[in-house]
């Protein structure tokens, strides 16, 4: 698959690790882009990354129609969208008018509304749209999974996930921290801080998992750091369909922690545990027999968690080969028409319906506040 990239530029931390995860299996290569709006780290951006400098564009309108304008086997196939989330609803809009694929950074935009707008480009449009939900593409997410889909844990009855960080605890975003500054910007990030940039990744992960929807939400939004705009602290109680209850916490103002993205979830039968930070390692718990610890490469895995492996049991596999197959599905999807196998609309709108809804409840008297259709 050929690709382009709008933002993600010199000193931007998600641009790289998506051009890095992109060419680990050698079946995708960035032919063009768009980095900055500042035209100096633009184009030291498109040298370093040894593209043409005819096809290092001013902004992604030029980008798109430069594009066009190439021959179909030389022209990009598909758009990266890495760009803060106020941007996403228009360059993903953008580009699936002008008649290419879209592969984009979550959340899907910066509110439901334009959440829906982008979907309704999709469905016009006839194009592909993928989201960058990194942590569905661990080899032991997907065994999880398998093991909740094929009934091992019986009747799911609760659901546990938590996202800890710490990086904010201090007012970095006031003292300029590029990264920091952007997220805590309602004019950037849009209505949620915490709960747009990693509750979005939880919740993703709980319904993904569990296979199950997330009907209601009962939501505090805190900020800790005086002066902040926007929450660094989330606590919400889920209620799903069928029955199960759960629980999501996120947090980027705890203390000493780095990427603590944890996942439990317990049947009438057993539960599971995966955290982030092991993720090769998947915990089985049993009523009636000893606990297990499956490993990735190990014996037992499903064929569809053991086909996201690239190495023998042992050899770690971490965050760059997850976002490596995430990155290896959507190009065989655009190269191959093959099986989409890549979070995308659905789960793009499930999460903004989910930050809407929480951003909805934390403010209002109500107890519980439903999640908005995005049928």
């Amino acid at each position: 698959m050929r690709y382009g990239m709008v933002g993600g530029g010199e000193g931007a931390f998600i641009g790289p690790v998506h051009r890095m995860a992109a060419a680990i299996d050698g079946e995708t290569a960035l032919v063009c882009g768009a980095f900055s709006s500042d035209a100096a780290r633009n184009r030291r951006t498109g040298d370093a990354v040894g593209l043409d400098p005819a096809r290092v564009y001013d902004d992604v309108d030029a980008l798109l129609a430069g594009e066009r304008a190439l021959p179909a086997d030389a022209r990009m196939q598909a758009l990266a969208i890495v760009t803060p989330n106020h941007l996403h609803a228009s360059a993903a809009i953008a580009a699936l008018d002008a008649g290419f694929d879209v592969f984009s950074e979550k959340p899907m935009a910066a509110t439901l509304a334009e959440a829906q707008a982008i979907a309704e480009a999709v469905r016009r449009s006839g194009r592909r749209y993928g989201l960058a939900f990194t942590y569905a593409g661990y080899a032991m997410v997907e065994e999880a999974r398998q093991r909740v889909q094929r009934g091992d844990l019986g009747t799911i009855r609760r659901i546990e996930v938590e996202y800890l960080q710490g990086w904010l605890s201090r007012p970095i975003d006031a003292e300029g921290d590029r990264q920091a500054s952007w997220r805590t910007d309602p004019a950037r990030a849009g209505s949620g801080g915490c709960l747009g940039d990693i509750g979005t990744h939880a919740f993703h992960l709980a319904e993904h998992v569990s296979g199950l929807q997330v009907e209601a939400v009962s939501v505090e939004l805190t900020t800790h750091v005086p002066g902040r705009r926007l929450d660094d602290d989330v606590a919400a109680l889920l209620r799903f369909g069928g029955g199960a209850r759960g629980s999501l916490r996120a947090s980027q103002v705890a203390a000493g922690e780095e990427n603590g993205l944890r996942l439990r979830i317990h049947g009438s039968e057993g539960g599971l545990e995966w955290a982030q930070m092991a993720p090769d390692t998947l915990t089985l718990r049993w009523l009636d027999r000893p606990a297990e610890t499956v490993r990735a490469g190990g014996p037992g895995l499903s064929a569809e968690a053991a086909a996201l492996l690239r190495l023998p049991a042992g050899h770690p596999e971490g965050y760059l080969e997850a976002f490596a197959n995430l990155y290896r599905a959507f190009g065989r999807s655009v190269r191959d028409d093959a099986e989409p196998r890549y979070p995308g609309l659905t789960d793009g709108l499930r999460t903004m319906a989910f930050v809407d809804a929480a951003v909805r409840n934390a403010a209002g008297e109500q107890k519980w506040t439903p999640l908005r259709a995005t049928d």
